[in-house]
């Protein structure tokens, strides 16, 4: 806090009389600050400026699936350095080149800007890592976003090419069309 003239005697005496509450490392609000349901996104965003939430977390926020990862799943370039939060506990997914920067969308919540994956490129990277999440996550967040009209079948194609997937989706994308 010292960028912006505060010196951390006077946080740490602004936290102990509960004018502030500590939230993580260098991260401070005021208690009784409104807090969403996606707040663990938000101070993912925080901590990991370049990363992109992705995986379970997106589907999470995307309200696809029945999931509900106790990390935040993070993607991050396959070269950074591993990021660290005291909370939320992340779970860190390296990605490169297109898959790392394709379907990228972004979010403001509680103020912050968080950029998440969108709902075609998190299912089919769910297929890219169904040996990590298994194959039953993938096919019931791909029937979920069909089923409520929230994909188009020109953007799986689009994704799964990116992902390198194509072939693995095929005969799933043949069964949702008949």
């Amino acid at each position: 806090m010292a960028r912006i003239g505060v010196h951390t005697q006077l946080l740490t005496r602004l936290v102990t009389e509960g004018a502030l509450e500590r939230v993580g490392r260098g991260r401070y609000r005021p208690p009784g600050a409104d807090i969403t349901e996606h707040h663990g996104l938000a101070l993912t965003a925080l901590a990991v400026p370049r990363g992109v939430v992705c995986l379970l977390s997106a589907l999470v926020f995307h309200g696809i699936g029945t999931q509900s990862p106790s990390e935040v799943w993070v993607a991050v370039d396959r070269r950074a350095r591993a990021p660290r939060a005291d909370w939320p506990p992340l779970r860190v997914v390296r990605f490169s080149g297109r898959a790392l920067t394709a379907g990228v969308e972004e979010h403001r919540i509680e103020g912050q800007v968080v950029r998440v994956y969108s709902l075609p490129k998190t299912i089919c990277d769910c297929f890219k890592y169904r040996n990590k999440l298994g194959l039953d996550v993938a096919l019931e967040a791909l029937k979920d976003a069909w089923n409520r009209r929230r994909i188009r079948m020109a953007d799986l194609d689009e994704y799964a090419r990116v992902c390198r997937v194509e072939r693995v989706m095929h005969p799933y994308l043949e069964a949702l069309s008949a």
